[in-house]
């Protein structure tokens, strides 16, 4: 088992939460979730902690699907989000990630999620800042 599929396997919080992600190549993932009633924080829109958690996860599958190859695993260092615009119950979001810089142990990310149903409005904007490192401290096997 490759060590994405043993992340896949392993991420409970995503698949709580309804997320998925697609590796298009090394450095660029797209990341889903549709908007759920249990998503909300108000009567209409999403709270901003579910746009967060598909935030995070885009920005650190971008930089996993970098350093994968290496067998190594990545933990969130930081990240900077910037809210846009309202998510709603029903609406299908899709995040676009892409690597913007690697180096031996920090890789630079940077998200954005949008609304295709909605002429691709954007929901979020993300930096983020992650630290690479073998993925046997994380309790992942070769």
């Amino acid at each position: 088992m490759t060590l994405i599929e043993q992340y896949v396997s392993n991420n409970h919080f995503g698949k709580t939460l309804g997320m998925e992600f697609k590796i298009i190549e090394p450095g660029l993932v797209h990341y889903f979730i549709t908007i759920k009633q249990e998503h909300l924080a108000t009567p209409l829109a999403a709270h901003g902690g579910v746009i967060s958690a598909l935030m995070d996860g885009l920005l650190g599958v971008t930089a996993l699907s970098v350093s994968a190859n290496d067998h190594h695993i990545v933990s969130t260092i930081e990240f900077k989000i910037n809210f846009l615009s309202a998510a709603f119950v029903g609406d299908t979001l899709q995040g676009i990630g892409k690597v913007e810089n690697q180096g031996k142990r920090l890789i630079v990310t940077s998200g954005d999620i949008i609304c295709p149903e909605r002429n691709n409005i954007v929901i979020a904007k993300a930096m983020g800042t992650f630290n690479t490192y073998p993925a046997e401290k994380a309790g992942y096997t070769i």
